[in-house]
C-alpha cells in the first residue's frame, strides 16, 4: 500500500505541475522560492547557525561527566583502598563524577554568544539576499518572454500583411498589370519576414526554457505564462530620484544588513580575544568511590592460638612474666556495598588562572581580530557603494529607456504614416516595390525599437520599485 501511495503521490505532483498552464509572475516567484534547491541549502546554513547559538549558550551551564572502571590486577601492587601490598589477583571498581563551572573568563563566552547571534542574523539576511536575486532573475526571465511574445506578434502581423500583398501582386502580374520584378521583390521581403518570425519564435522558446530552468521544472510542456496588459499610460515617468531609492534601500536591503551584522560579529570577536588577557576563575567539584577485592574486615569471633607474654611484674625473687591467651582475628572480605559507602570521597576547589606569558598568542589573536573588524568595515562600505552604483545604473537605464520610448513613439507614428502613404502609392502603381519595402522595413524597425524601450523601462522601474521595498509585480495600475 505504501508503494502504491508513493506512486500515486508522484503522479499527482507531476500532473499538478504540468497542469498549471498559466503562470503569473507572482506564482513563478512563489514557486521558485518554495522549491529552489539552493534556497533549501541556504536554509540549512541558517539552521546550522541556530544550532551554534544554542551550543554557545549551553556553555554557560556547568559541565558534568561520569567515569566508571572495572579491572583486575596481578602481581605485587599497593591497593589504593587498603594501602597494603597485594600479591594475589585483585578486582577493583572505581566510580567518579566531576563537574566544573566557569565563574569568570574575561566575558569570552558571553562575547562568543553575541558573536554567534550576529552571525545567525547575517546568515538570515544572506538568505533574504539570495531570495531577492532569484526574484529579480525570475522577473527578468518573465519579462523576456513577454518581450519575445510581443516581438513575435509584431513579426507575424507584418508577415500577414506581406502575404496579402504577395497575393494581390500575384493577381496583378497574372493580369499583366504589374511587372514580375515587383512581385519578386515582395516575395523576397516575405522570405525575410518569415525568417524574422522563425527567429522570434525560437527566441520565445529559449526564453520559456530559461524561465522553466529557473523554476527547476522538468520541461516546458504545457508551460504558459500569463500575458498582462503592460500599458505605460499617456505620460510615463520616474517617480523617485536615485538618492531617495538609495536612502530607503540603505536601511532595508538584506545585503547591507548582512554586512552590518558581520561587522558587529567581528567586534564581538575582538572583545572575546581581549578577554583572553584577563584572569579566569572556575569552580570544580568531584564525587568518587570504589571497591577493592583485597579489602577485608575483622569479625567478632576469635580463635585461641596459645599464649603470649603481655608484660611482667616485679616480685621479691625477681621479675615474673605475665601471660595471656593469644587469639587470631577472623577476617572476611568487605562487601561491595559497604566499600562503596565507606570509600566515598568528595572535593571542591576554586581554580584561578592568570595569563602571564603564552608565546604572545593572545596579543596576536587580538591583532588579527582588529584586522577582521577593519575588513568588515571595508566590506560594509563596499556593499553600500555597490548598492549605490546598482541603483544609479538602474535609474540611468530607466531614464534612457524612457527617453527612447518617447522618441520611439514619434518615430513609430512617422514611420507608420510613411508606410501608409507608400502603401497607397504602391497600390495605385506610383511607387516601386523597392521603396515600398524600405518604408515597411523602417516601420518594422521603429516598432521593434519602441517595444524594446517599453520593456527596458518596465524592467528598470521594477528594479527601482524593488529597492524601494515594493513587491515584484507587473500590475502597472
Amino acid at each position: 500500500m505504501r508503494k502504491y501511495f508513493l506512486i500515486i503521490s508522484c503522479l499527482v505532483l507531476i500532473t499538478s505541475v504540468k497542469g498549471q498552464d498559466v503562470w503569473t509572475l507572482e506564482k513563478c516567484v512563489e514557486y521558485a522560492l518554495s522549491n529552489n534547491i539552493q534556497i533549501k541549502q541556504q536554509m540549512l546554513q541558517v539552521k546550522s547557525g541556530q544550532a551554534t547559538v544554542l551550543q554557545d549558550q549551553l556553555t554557560l551551564l556547568p559541565s558534568l561527566n561520569g567515569f566508571a572502571m572495572h579491572g583486575y590486577n596481578w602481581g605485587k601492587t599497593v591497593d589504593r583502598y587498603t594501602n597494603q601490598f597485594a600479591t594475589q589477583r585483585v578486582q577493583t571498581d572505581n566510580f567518579y563524577l566531576s563537574s566544573s563551572l566557569t565563574l569568570f573568563d574575561g566575558f569570552q563566552k558571553i562575547n562568543q554568544i553575541k558573536q554567534s547571534k550576529m552571525d545567525l542574523e547575517a546568515a538570515n539576511y544572506d538568505n533574504d539576499k539570495f531570495m531577492d536575486d532569484i526574484t529579480l532573475g525570475i522577473a527578468t526571465g518573465y519579462l523576456q518572454i513577454l518581450f519575445y511574445k510581443e516581438l513575435l506578434k509584431t513579426a507575424e502581423n507584418q508577415l500577414q500583411a506581406t502575404d496579402l500583398q504577395v497575393a494581390r501582386l500575384q493577381k496583378m502580374v497574372t493580369a499583366g498589370a504589374l511587372a514580375v520584378g515587383d512581385l519578386y521583390n515582395i516575395q523576397a521581403q516575405r522570405a525575410t519576414e518569415n525568417v524574422q518570425v522563425v527567429d522570434s519564435r525560437n527566441n520565445l522558446d529559449l526564453a520559456y526554457l530559461t524561465l522553466a530552468q529557473m523554476l527547476d521544472l522538468p520541461s516546458t510542456d504545457n508551460f504558459e505564462i500569463e500575458t498582462p496588459e503592460l500599458e505605460l499610460g499617456a505620460q510615463p515617468s520616474l517617480t523617485a530620484m536615485p538618492e531617495q531609492v538609495y536612502g530607503f534601500a540603505l536601511e532595508n536591503q538584506p545585503m547591507i544588513k548582512s554586512a552590518e551584522y558581520r561587522l558587529k560579529s567581528s567586534e564581538y570577536m575582538l572583545n572575546q580575544s581581549k578577554g583572553s588577557l584577563l584572569p579566569s576563575l572556575s569552580l570544580q567539584g568531584s564525587l568518587g568511590t570504589g571497591y577493592s577485592g583485597a579489602a577485608s574486615q575483622v569479625i567478632d569471633s576469635y580463635i585461641p592460638a596459645g599464649t603470649q607474654v603481655i608484660g611482667f611484674v616485679d616480685l621479691p625473687g625477681g621479675s615474673q612474666d605475665v601471660y595471656a591467651l593469644k587469639y587470631d582475628p577472623v577476617w572476611k572480605d568487605n562487601t561491595f556495598s559497604n566499600q562503596v559507602s565507606d570509600n566515598v570521597n568528595k572535593s571542591l576547589s576554586f581554580n584561578l588562572s592568570i595569563p602571564i606569558f603564552n608565546g604572545w598568542s593572545s596579543r596576536t589573536a587580538i591583532s588579527k581580530a582588529k584586522l577582521n573588524v577593519e575588513n568588515a568595515k571595508y566590506n560594509l562600505d563596499l556593499k553600500k557603494l555597490e548598492l549605490r552604483k546598482t541603483i544609479q545604473q538602474a535609474y540611468a537605464d530607466a531614464k534612457a529607456a524612457l527617453n527612447k520610448y518617447y522618441s520611439s513613439i514619434t518615430g513609430v507614428e512617422a514611420a507608420k504614416e510613411s508606410f501608409r502613404y507608400a502603401e497607397e502609392k504602391f497600390t495605385v502603381g506610383t511607387l516601386n516595390s523597392v521603396d515600398y519595402n524600405n518604408a515597411k522595413i523602417n516601420f518594422e524597425k521603429a516598432e521593434s525599437s519602441l517595444l524594446q524601450a517599453k520593456f527596458e523601462f518596465i524592467f528598470k522601474t521594477t528594479v527601482l520599485d524593488f529597492y524601494m521595498g515594493k513587491p515584484i509585480t507587473l500590475n502597472r495600475k
